[in-house]
Protein backbone atom coordinates (compact mmCIF):
# COMPACT_ATOMS: atom_id res chain seq x y z
CA UNK A 1 0.00 0.00 0.00
CA UNK A 2 1.27 3.32 -0.84
CA UNK A 3 0.95 7.05 0.86
CA UNK A 4 -1.85 7.88 -1.70
CA UNK A 5 -3.88 4.35 -1.18
CA UNK A 6 -3.82 5.10 3.02
CA UNK A 7 -4.61 8.20 2.54
CA UNK A 8 -7.93 7.41 0.78
CA UNK A 9 -8.34 4.48 3.35
CA UNK A 10 -8.41 6.81 6.40
CA UNK A 11 -11.02 8.60 4.34
CA UNK A 12 -14.86 8.40 4.46
CA UNK A 13 -15.71 5.78 1.85
CA UNK A 14 -17.01 7.28 -2.35
CA UNK A 15 -14.87 10.41 -1.80
CA UNK A 16 -11.91 9.56 -4.37
CA UNK A 17 -14.50 10.11 -7.46
CA UNK A 18 -15.13 13.44 -7.05
CA UNK A 19 -12.07 14.87 -4.77
CA UNK A 20 -8.21 14.87 -5.19
CA UNK A 21 -6.47 15.32 -1.86
CA UNK A 22 -4.90 18.68 -1.84
CA UNK A 23 -2.60 18.43 0.91
CA UNK A 24 -2.94 18.27 5.09
CA UNK A 25 -2.13 21.03 8.13
CA UNK A 26 -1.09 19.63 11.61
CA UNK A 27 -0.68 21.47 14.85
CA UNK A 28 -0.88 20.76 18.29
CA UNK A 29 -4.59 20.58 18.56
CA UNK A 30 -6.12 19.47 14.87
CA UNK A 31 -5.10 17.52 12.08
CA UNK A 32 -6.55 18.64 9.04
CA UNK A 33 -7.03 16.66 4.95
CA UNK A 34 -7.69 18.78 2.43
CA UNK A 35 -9.85 17.59 -0.13
CA UNK A 36 -10.00 19.82 -3.78
CA UNK A 37 -13.72 18.56 -6.18
CA UNK A 38 -12.10 17.58 -9.40
CA UNK A 39 -13.10 19.78 -12.43
CA UNK A 40 -15.53 17.65 -13.82
CA UNK A 41 -18.60 18.93 -14.58
CA UNK A 42 -21.34 16.49 -13.89
CA UNK A 43 -22.37 14.12 -16.69
CA UNK A 44 -26.75 14.69 -16.13
CA UNK A 45 -27.49 18.42 -16.50
CA UNK A 46 -30.46 19.77 -16.43
CA UNK A 47 -32.06 21.17 -19.48
CA UNK A 48 -30.60 24.65 -18.70
CA UNK A 49 -27.05 23.85 -18.44
CA UNK A 50 -26.84 21.72 -21.24
CA UNK A 51 -24.94 22.31 -24.55
CA UNK A 52 -23.76 25.75 -22.98
CA UNK A 53 -20.12 26.34 -22.12
CA UNK A 54 -19.19 27.01 -18.88
CA UNK A 55 -17.28 30.20 -18.37
CA UNK A 56 -16.10 30.18 -14.97
CA UNK A 57 -15.63 28.08 -11.87
CA UNK A 58 -15.54 28.29 -7.94
CA UNK A 59 -14.07 26.98 -5.22
CA UNK A 60 -16.09 26.72 -1.61
CA UNK A 61 -14.82 25.47 1.61
CA UNK A 62 -16.53 23.19 4.03
CA UNK A 63 -15.25 21.82 7.34
CA UNK A 64 -16.23 18.84 8.86
CA UNK A 65 -15.30 17.11 12.00
CA UNK A 66 -14.40 13.84 11.93
CA UNK A 67 -12.45 11.30 13.71
CA UNK A 68 -9.64 12.14 16.12
CA UNK A 69 -5.88 11.86 14.34
CA UNK A 70 -3.24 10.75 16.88
CA UNK A 71 -4.76 12.55 20.12
CA UNK A 72 -5.60 15.73 17.78
CA UNK A 73 -8.91 16.84 16.58
CA UNK A 74 -10.11 15.33 13.18
CA UNK A 75 -10.79 17.38 10.72
CA UNK A 76 -11.99 17.24 6.73
CA UNK A 77 -11.84 20.49 4.46
CA UNK A 78 -13.83 19.99 1.39
CA UNK A 79 -13.31 22.50 -1.52
CA UNK A 80 -16.43 22.08 -3.50
CA UNK A 81 -16.81 23.21 -6.82
CA UNK A 82 -19.45 25.22 -8.56
CA UNK A 83 -19.83 26.13 -11.96
CA UNK A 84 -21.18 29.20 -14.00
CA UNK A 85 -22.20 28.88 -17.77
CA UNK A 86 -22.91 31.12 -20.18
CA UNK A 87 -26.59 32.06 -20.24
CA UNK A 88 -27.76 30.96 -16.58
CA UNK A 89 -28.18 32.61 -13.62
CA UNK A 90 -27.43 30.12 -11.21
CA UNK A 91 -24.24 28.65 -10.46
CA UNK A 92 -24.31 24.65 -10.54
CA UNK A 93 -22.83 22.77 -7.71
CA UNK A 94 -22.81 18.70 -7.62
CA UNK A 95 -24.88 17.10 -5.12
CA UNK A 96 -22.80 14.75 -2.47
CA UNK A 97 -23.60 14.42 0.66
CA UNK A 98 -20.81 14.81 2.83
CA UNK A 99 -22.70 15.61 6.07
CA UNK A 100 -24.90 14.33 8.64
CA UNK A 101 -28.36 15.87 8.53
CA UNK A 102 -28.18 19.18 10.72
CA UNK A 103 -24.33 18.46 11.82
CA UNK A 104 -20.79 19.79 10.59
CA UNK A 105 -19.39 15.84 11.15
CA UNK A 106 -18.79 13.31 8.65
CA UNK A 107 -21.39 10.59 8.42
CA UNK A 108 -19.75 8.04 9.68
CA UNK A 109 -18.37 9.95 12.17
CA UNK A 110 -22.07 10.43 13.42
CA UNK A 111 -22.67 7.09 13.30
CA UNK A 112 -20.32 5.97 15.67
CA UNK A 113 -21.26 8.84 17.83
CA UNK A 114 -24.97 7.49 17.57
CA UNK A 115 -23.47 4.10 18.59
CA UNK A 116 -22.17 5.56 22.02
CA UNK A 117 -25.34 6.51 23.68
Amino acid sequence: MNEHELAWALLPEGLEEFFDIDGFEKDDLRFRIILVEKNRVPAELAEEYRGKKVVNTVLNDILLEDFPIRGRKGEILFRRRSWKFEGVDRMLTRKIALTFPGTKISNEFAVFLKGMD
